[in-house]
């Protein structure tokens, strides 16, 4: 009897050697981590912030914790106040209000943008996902294209209040809201809308519209699959878990606008294609 095959890990070049979380690239972006997830934490980001954690636990409603959430990421970071921070208005680059709302609006706005390259440049640093996309394919990490996202994210890092670290917070803030919203649940079945199957890198192709792709660092989704419709002649329906979840359009009310949109860590995903 032939043993089956142990299910695709991801490739040694589209990974990091280290990151910043208590799992390596090569279990969180395995098919195996998408199908048997575990939890996801970043160094030290409960334990620095431990206090907002206790608040938040004591809190019943999503509004009342994200109202909390957000006083505590000004607080903070200065972020009404950037002065206290140690910005002078008389810098010729002001970056004081570049903050994770903006670049969670810019992402929105343009997936291959500056802020959008911070974001992916956020998802290598914590997770040691290479990105495989921006602005065009990234296949070799000496060319142009790459080189262009590295100018990106360096120039939507340069000035700016602990960036970084307002998303190192934000996923946990959103980890902690999906364990409250959907406890007891591993996944969510989220929908994307494309047009070329051939932009995506398939790793093996099965029965019945089956794929096994290695997605970019972060890509966004939506819950419903009307509005995928709306993006591509060709749906992914995969089920993703919480954990790969950085952020989602009603996790702060009032503050993102999006097409019920989830903004989704990448790695090596099973998915169903269905073409319209």
């Amino acid at each position: 009897m032939v043993s089956p095959s142990p299910p695709p890990t991801l490739p040694t070049w589209a990974r990091l050697p280290i990151n910043r979380c208590n799992l390596p690239a090569a279990i969180l972006g395995s098919l195996a981590y998408q199908r048997h997830p575990v939890p996801l934490k970043l160094d030290g980001v409960e334990d620095l912030h431990h206090r907002l954690f206790a608040r938040l636990h004591d809190m019943s409603t999503p509004g009342e914790r994200a109202r909390a959430f957000m006083t505590h990421m000004a607080a903070e970071f200065s972020l009404e106040h950037p002065e206290e921070a140690g910005f002078s208005p008389n810098w010729p680059y002001r970056r004081a209000r570049a903050n994770y709302l903006k670049v969670l609006r810019g992402w929105a706005f343009d997936a291959d943008g500056r802020e959008a390259a911070v974001l992916k440049g956020w998802v290598e640093s914590r997770f040691g996902l290479l990105p495989r996309h921006h602005g065009g394919p990234i296949r070799d990490f000496s060319g142009p294209t790459y080189r262009h996202y590295l100018e990106q994210r360096s120039g939507g890092l340069y000035n700016t209040n602990g960036l970084e670290a307002q998303l190192d917070l934000l996923y946990a803030y959103c980890q902690h809201e999906l364990a409250r919203q959907f406890a007891g649940v591993s996944h969510l079945t989220l929908y994307r809308g494309i047009n070329r199957m051939g932009d995506y890198e398939v790793i093996e192709a099965g029965e019945r519209g089956r794929r096994i792709l290695l997605l970019n660092s972060l890509n966004s989704f939506t819950d419903v699959r009307e509005r995928a419709c709306e993006f591509g002649d060709t749906i992914l329906e995969a089920r993703i878990p919480l954990t790969k979840i950085l952020v989602f359009q009603s996790l702060l009310p009032g503050k993102l606008k999006g097409e019920a949109e989830y903004a989704v860590i990448g790695g090596v995903h099973e998915v169903g294609c269905a073409v319209l």
